[in-house]
């Protein structure tokens, strides 16, 4: 029998811990998509900014708060708000201050982005670099850039 379709148990999903407070769990990773759910507890960093060249990166909210930024504007998503982000448009996430945030993360085309997921897990592990990060970029299509909003946003935060 040829498979149609792809199921991902809950009671079986990989998850990765990526930094303190943060959960990605892998969901698919075929040619056409990839997904994820991302959990973040209070004061949780998330995704500095970046840009991706070849795929969309859409996020559904499905429980708390979700700072994200758009090009240089920092938006607040609430639980059942959805936003999709095109190619070479920089953006940032993370939990709102004083908020935690649990997200659907989506790639579409997808990328073999899993591969991704677990060397942030094994930086957080002190097992792997930054610099493997930074030398994965065009491997996985995530290419870092700076942004004055962010910053600020993510300073105005601190106590």
């Amino acid at each position: 029998m040829t498979e149609i379709a792809t199921v991902t148990r809950a009671a079986t999903a990989e998850a990765v811990q990526d930094a303190v407070g943060s959960i990605i769990t892998l969901l698919t990773d075929t040619a056409e998509l990839t997904c994820n759910t991302a959990t973040f507890d209070q004061g949780a960093v998330g995704a500095p900014p970046h840009f991706h060249t070849r795929a969309t990166e859409f996020f559904h909210v499905t429980e708390g708060r979700l700072d994200l930024l758009v090009d240089e504007e920092v938006r607040t998503l609430e639980a059942g708000d959805f936003i999709a982000i095109p190619p070479g448009v920089k953006h940032a996430f993370a939990p709102a201050p004083g908020h935690t945030a649990s997200v659907f993360v989506g790639f579409t085309p997808g990328m073999d982005r899993f591969d991704y997921y677990r060397l942030l897990g094994r930086v957080y592990a002190g097992e792997a670099t930054v610099q493997d990060i930074k030398d994965s970029s065009a491997t996985y299509d995530n290419h870092y850039a700076d942004s004055p909003a962010w910053t600020g946003r993510r300073r105005s935060a601190d106590p």
